[in-house]
């Protein structure tokens, strides 16, 4: 995707230093930042604060943060510490576990000398698959916009709602929920994005940042002004990303993502939630009990981060110091809320046979 004119990915590999760049987006929107990372405790602190967000971009960032710790050490010991260190970073997006158990299982086997050079082209393969697997998610989530710009008046946009960012800096590139987005603003498709701010990580900022950047129109809204939008039938269609989506259709995004999901049942507005195949467990068959929650630091809370007059980017407190802060990071949205799910072989319905029949191979 673009930033002012340069194309960007949320992850790369310096073949000059040997080291993984990313986009910083703790800074995000006010500023665009580089950070560089090499060391597996710059990796794990890189997902864990929030310098990387998005179950794909982590899953990738993950990858890399074991091939450089293979570059480093390659011994079975270092594998498996890695491994450790990186899993507790973040407990609910399953793209996390994923890719470092892909990674453990195609170097295990293998002489210690031949990991490094294995284990960066595994993370290379992770990071382009991610990439062909976004642009997928938006080729079949375009044919959903264009059916509702065949319905508009002339000259009236595709009125998107999302929620979080679930843009191209949550993934390698593409993103999940905006692909379909960038795939109809390229195909000449008139289009409109209310960017929910997100509280309390404000992702729905970078999403406006992102949009911006990249030339697609939209208007950044607070969490709660969505089901308002709904009601007086300014939205056409919902569409967000996942963490974590249950073998029978429920699914786990950022705190808010149900409520959005009833306010489009009321007003029977299509939702969809766009997620690539690494971010379905199968071995979750209930999403509602067994999916479990992060609980994240109370500060998330009570501060908040922004560009002050001066331009300086500063934290300020905006709660009593005296009240309780309760933080869950991500709520669960039952399938039978979800209009369908859109992965990279198609479209499907919320729902275990729905996707057991898109991956026949994986369902149990």
């Amino acid at each position: 995707m673009r930033v002012d004119g340069t194309h960007y990915r949320s992850i790369w590999f310096n073949h000059a230093s040997g080291d993984v760049g990313i986009i910083d987006q703790r800074w995000l929107p006010s500023e665009f930042r580089i950070a560089t990372l090499q060391t597996r405790a710059q990796f794990a602190t890189a997902i864990r604060d929030m310098w990387v967000r998005g179950a794909p971009l982590i899953g990738a960032t993950a990858a890399y943060g074991v091939a450089m710790e293979m570059t480093a050490d390659p011994s079975d010991r270092a594998l498996d510490e890695v491994w450790h260190m990186l899993n507790e970073t973040r407990p609910t997006a399953i793209n996390l576990r994923w890719a470092l158990d892909r990674c453990r299982n195609h170097l295990a086997p293998m002489p210690p000398d031949a990991r490094p050079s294995a284990a960066l082209q595994l993370a290379h393969d992770i990071a382009e698959e991610d990439v062909e697997t976004n642009r997928m998610l938006g080729v079949h989530g375009l044919s959903l916009i264009k059916d509702i710009a065949a319905r508009k008046p002339p000259g009236e946009p595709v009125r998107v709602l999302t929620h979080c960012n679930a843009g191209w800096l949550a993934t390698v590139d593409w993103g999940t929920a905006t692909s379909p987005v960038y795939h109809a603003a390229e195909a000449g498709i008139d289009v409109y994005v209310y960017a929910d701010e997100t509280r309390p990580r404000n992702q729905g900022g970078i999403t406006a940042w992102e949009l911006g950047s990249h030339g697609v129109p939209h208007a950044y809204i607070v969490d709660n002004a969505g089901g308002h939008l709904m009601q007086h039938g300014m939205v056409d269609l919902v569409i967000v990303g996942t963490d974590r989506t249950a073998a029978n259709g429920d699914v786990c995004n950022k705190i808010g993502t149900y409520l959005k999901a009833l306010a489009a049942h009321d007003n029977q507005i299509p939702f969809y939630v766009a997620l690539p195949s690494s971010t379905i467990d199968w071995s979750v068959h209930d999403g509602m009990s067994e999916i479990p929650i992060e609980e994240r630091p109370a500060a998330e809370v009570t501060t908040v981060q922004g560009k002050a007059s001066d331009g300086e980017v500063v934290t300020i407190e905006i709660t009593p110091a005296f009240s309780d802060i309760n933080n869950p990071a991500f709520d669960v949205t039952p399938g039978r809320l979800i209009t369908g799910l859109i992965t990279e072989r198609g479209i499907c319905d919320a729902s275990a046979s729905g996707l057991a029949g898109l991956f026949p191979e994986r369902a149990t």
